[in-house]
C-alpha cells in the first residue's frame, strides 16, 4: 500500500523493501524513547513489526512501526519524522495511514507518548491508565 502526497514530494508506503535501517536507526538515536537502543536492536524490532517508511522522492525522511497480530491489537511505536521535514503536516499523513491500513485498521490501537497527544487523539486516540513493565536492565 502506498500514499503520495497531492502538491509535496512526499510518499508513504509498508514496502520491506525500500527502508532504510541505517536511516531509521538513526533518526531513532535523536527521539527520547529509544536513544539508548542498540543497532541489533534496531533492525530486531524492525524484522518482527509492520514498518512504514516515509519518503522524500527516493529519501527515508520517517518511520513508523507497529507490532500486531493483524486481528484485535496493535501497538503504535516509533513514529518519528526527520527535524527537516517537520512542520508540513507529515506526522498526521504517517496516522492517516495507519489508521486506513487495512490489515490492522480494524484492531484496538494504543500508544505511548510523553508530548504528541493531540496529534493522536485527531484520530480517535484517547489517554487512559496504561501499566508497564520496565526493560530488564540486563537487556538493556
Amino acid at each position: 500500500m502506498e500514499w503520495k502526497h497531492d502538491t509535496l514530494p512526499y510518499r508513504i508506503n509498508d514496502s520491506w523493501e525500500e527502508l532504510e535501517p541505517d536511516v531509521i536507526y538513526a533518526l531513532l538515536q535523536t527521539s527520547y524513547w529509544a536513544a539508548h537502543r542498540s543497532r541489533e536492536t534496531v533492525l530486531r524490532s524492525l524484522e518482527n513489526s509492520l514498518c512504514f517508511g516515509l519518503y522524500h522522492g527516493e529519501t527515508q525522511v520517517g518511520f513508523m512501526r507497529v507490532v500486531t497480530d493483524y486481528a484485535t491489537f496493535t501497538w503504535v511505536c516509533d513514529v518519528i519524522v526527520h527535524p527537516d521535514h517537520r512542520g508540513r503536516g507529515l506526522g498526521k499523513s504517517l496516522m492517516q495511514f495507519l489508521v486506513e491500513h487495512p490489515a490492522v485498521r480494524d484492531t484496538r490501537m494504543v500508544l505511548g507518548t510523553k508530548d504528541a497527544h493531540g496529534l493522536y487523539e485527531q484520530y480517535g486516540f484517547e489517554r487512559l491508565e496504561l501499566m508497564r513493565r520496565p526493560i530488564p536492565a540486563a537487556a538493556q
